[in-house]
C-alpha cells in the first residue's frame, strides 16, 4: 500500500453541477477505517498461504512461453510457406502477448519477489519490449500506482498526449487524437517507451539533461536489442536456411506479432482505467489520505474486464484491474480467487465494482477519446451504488 499518513481528513468537497459526487462523500471515516482493514486482512491472508502452488504457476508460465517462442521461430524458418508464416505469426503473437503481460509486467512489480528467485525478480528481470525496465519501474510501480488518478500527478491519465477526463483543459492538438491513438495502438510499446522520460519534467528543468541523455541511451540500447533481434537476426537465419523471400517473410511476421501484442496490451491497460465507471481525483481530495481512503481510491478509479480462464491468462490477469490496483505485489494469478471477496466488500459498503465485457469498455474509451477531443464535456453518469 502507498500511504501510511494517518491524519484525519478534510471535509470531502461538495461537487459542482457539472462533477459527478465521489463514493468517498458517502461514507464516515470510521467506515472508510474499517473498509481498509478488511482489504488489510485480505492481503495478509493471501500472503500468509503463497506457496508451492503459486511458484509452480509462475515457472509452468514461463516454460510455456518458452515452448510457444521456439515454435513460432522453428516455424517462421520456414515463413515462406504460408501455413509455416500464419501458424508462426500467430504463435509469436500469443508468446509475446504472454511475455509482456502476465510474465514481464507481474515480475517486475515484485508479485513473485517471495520466492527469493534470482531470475524471477522485480530486480533482474527485464522484458521483450522497448522500455528499459529500471525506467518503467519508476514511471509504472511508483507513479502511476502511487499517484493513481490524481489528476496532475498520475501521468498515465492520457500518457501526456492526450484528454481523456472532461477536467484536462482542452488544447487544439487534441482534436487529432483518435488519429494518433490509433498510432499509439500499433506501436505503443515504444510509445510507453519515450512516456518514461516524463517530457513535461524535461520542459520544466526538473529532470536535468545528464539524466535525460542517459535515460535516451538507455532506451536506444534497447531499441537497437529489439530491432536487431526481431528484424535482422531471426529474418536473416531463414534467409540463410531457405532464400531471400523467406528473410522478408519473417521479417514481416515478427513485425504483425509486435503490433498484435502493441494493439493488445493498449486495449487491456485502457479497459482497466479509462471507462465510465472510473473517478479521477484532485490533489485536494487526497490531502491527508489515510490507508482506507487510499483502497477506495485505488477501486474506484480501476475496471475490471469480463472474461474466462484463458482470456484472463492472455490479459495478464489485468481484466482484475481492481484487484491489481488494489494490491499491485499480490501474485496474479490469485486475483481471480479473492475478486469475490473484493466484490462483497463494495456491496457491504455501497461502493461501486467496476466491471463489464471487453466491448462494452473498449467501446466506452474510444467514444471517450473522441468525444474529449473537441472543447466541453463532462464526467460520464457512474453505476448506481449497490443496494
Amino acid at each position: 500500500m502507498s500511504s501510511t499518513q494517518i491524519e484525519t481528513p478534510p471535509p470531502p468537497t461538495r461537487p459542482t453541477t457539472d462533477e459527478i459526487e465521489s463514493p468517498l462523500a458517502r461514507l464516515s471515516a470510521a467506515e472508510i477505517e474499517e473498509l481498509g482493514r478488511e482489504f488489510d486482512a485480505i492481503h495478509d491472508e493471501v500472503f500468509a498461504d503463497l506457496g508451492e502452488r503459486d511458484a509452480n504457476y509462475i515457472h509452468n508460465t514461463i516454460r510455456l512461453h518458452r515452448h510457444l517462442v521456439l515454435a513460432a521461430r522453428a516455424l517462421l524458418l520456414g515463413s515462406r510457406r504460408k501455413p509455416l508464416l500464419f501458424a508462426g505469426t500467430a504463435a509469436l503473437s500469443i508468446a509475446k502477448i504472454l511475455e509482456n503481460m502476465e510474465i514481464g509486467h507481474n515480475v517486475m512489480h515484485g508479485q513473485w519477489d517471495w520466492m527469493n528467485d534470482p531470475d524471477i525478480n522485480s530486480q533482474n528481470w527485464d522484458w521483450d519490449t522497448a522500455s528499459p525496465a529500471d525506467a518503467w519501474r519508476h514511471s509504472h510501480n511508483y507513479e502511476h500506482h502511487t499517484f493513481s488518478n490524481i489528476r496532475g500527478k498520475d501521468r498515465d491519465l492520457g500518457y501526456e498526449i492526450m484528454r481523456i477526463d472532461p477536467h484536462q483543459k482542452w488544447h487544439p492538438i487534441y482534436l487529432a487524437q483518435p488519429f494518433y491513438n490509433l498510432l499509439l495502438m500499433g506501436f505503443f510499446e515504444w510509445g510507453v517507451a519515450l512516456h518514461d522520460i516524463n517530457f513535461d519534467a524535461v520542459r520544466s528543468g526538473e529532470k536535468p539533461m545528464p539524466k535525460v541523455k542517459a535515460e535516451l541511451k538507455a532506451i536506444g540500447v534497447k531499441a537497437r536489442r529489439q530491432v536487431v533481434k526481431d528484424y535482422i537476426a531471426f529474418p536473416a537465419l531463414s534467409a540463410a536456411i531457405f532464400d531471400r523471400r523467406s528473410f522478408r517473410a519473417t521479417l514481416a511476421a515478427n513485425f504483425t506479432a509486435n503490433i498484435v501484442r502493441n494493439v493488445w496490451a493498449h486495449s487491456i491497460i485502457f479497459c482497466g482505467h479509462f471507462p465510465d465507471q472510473t473517478y479521477t481525483f484532485s490533489e485536494a481530495e487526497v490531502a491527508g489520505e489515510t490507508p482506507g481512503r487510499w483502497y477506495v481510491r485505488q477501486l474506484l478509479g480501476a475496471a475490471n474486464i469480463e472474461g474466462g480462464a484463458l482470456f484472463h491468462l492472455l490479459a495478464g490477469n489485468l481484466s482484475f484491474q481492481v484487484e491489481h490496483h488494489l494490491y499491485p505485489d499480490m501474485p496474479s494469478s490469485r486475483y481471480t480467487e479473492i475478486a469475490p471477496r473484493v466484490r462483497d466488500v463494495c456491496h457491504r459498503y455501497r461502493l461501486p465494482y467496476n466491471t463489464g465485457p471487453l466491448h462494452r469498455q473498449l467501446g466506452n474509451v474510444h467514444r471517450t477519446i473522441l468525444r474529449l477531443a473537441f472543447p466541453g464535456g463532462q464526467p460520464r453518469p457512474k453505476p448506481a451504488p449497490p443496494s
